[in-house]
């Protein structure tokens, strides 16, 4: 994956490169970018409040079917239908409400 642009808000890659490696698909958000693997795992970059910053989730990113979008927040629809989001709260990263619903998830 080659990133350009400015450095804080996703154009500066270099920190996860090394595992930018057999890329799937690539999502944004305004600010972020997130990346699938082959195995299945997700990688982000970019501002942490904008949805770079996938630390809290990370364990359950695997598995991962795709990824949607909106400007600060991600959606990740898991293989087994469930719904893994990161991002800002305020801006639909926070499915807490809706989290049992969110099964057998197709897109």
């Amino acid at each position: 994956v080659v990133t350009w642009g400015y450095p804080g808000e996703g154009g500066d890659s270099s920190a996860v490169q090394d595992q930018l490696k057999s890329v799937r698909q690539v999502q944004a958000t305004q600010y972020a970018f997130a990346a699938i693997l082959e195995d299945g795992s997700v990688v982000t970059w970019g501002q942490s409040d904008s949805g770079a910053d996938s630390s809290a989730v990370q364990d359950q990113l695997k598995s991962v079917r795709q990824v949607q979008a909106t400007g600060s927040a991600f959606a990740a629809i898991l293989e087994d239908g469930s719904v893994v989001t990161w991002g800002n709260p305020d801006r639909g990263a926070d499915s807490s409400a809706v989290q049992d619903q969110l099964k057998s998830v197709r897109q």
